[in-house]
């Protein structure tokens, strides 16, 4: 993947798809929206095209929820077909990342900000997102020689 320029994370979910954005050069990463999902899966790929469009990103980074012993279960494979189609619509780079555990820990972490659990609803899956894509970023740096701080 380019080295400069946005890049998208996304936490496909059942219901929704967390979408997190870096900046252009790809240190940090923020949740910015959650696409409700629909009952047609290309159409939730049009959107997801569209926001790559709009961020101008130059990839796309997929969380794969591999199992507690780093297995792919069923949720891991479902999210790899997906990946797959993905990677046949989009017009860049689509990497995938381990995404074990990035939706509990975003919950504790907006609960921990006074978010009701109700309320985190609205955001726990962009959040999500931006964990994964940052878990992403810190590891693109350390295969580059870079330290994280």
């Amino acid at each position: 993947m380019k080295k400069s320029g946005r890049v998208l994370g996304l936490d496909l979910g059942s219901r929704r798809i967390g979408v997190a954005v870096s900046d252009t050069g790809q240190t940090v990463a923020s949740g910015v929206t959650a696409i409700q999902r629909g009952t047609d899966r290309n159409a939730d790929h049009d959107a997801i095209s569209a926001l790559v469009v709009e961020y101008d990103a130059v990839g796309v980074v997929v969380g794969v929820p591999l199992s507690l012993s780093g297995e792919k279960g069923p949720a891991a494979r479902n999210a790899l077909e997906e990946v797959q189609q993905l990677r046949r619509r989009l017009r860049v780079e689509v990497d995938t990342v381990d995404e074990r555990l990035t939706t509990i820990a975003a919950s504790s972490a907006l609960r921990a900000a006074g978010r009701s659990s109700r309320r985190q609803r609205s955001v726990v899956d962009q959040t999500a997102a931006a964990l994964l894509l940052q878990t992403w970023i810190d590891r693109q740096k350390n295969l580059r020689g870079m330290t994280v701080d």
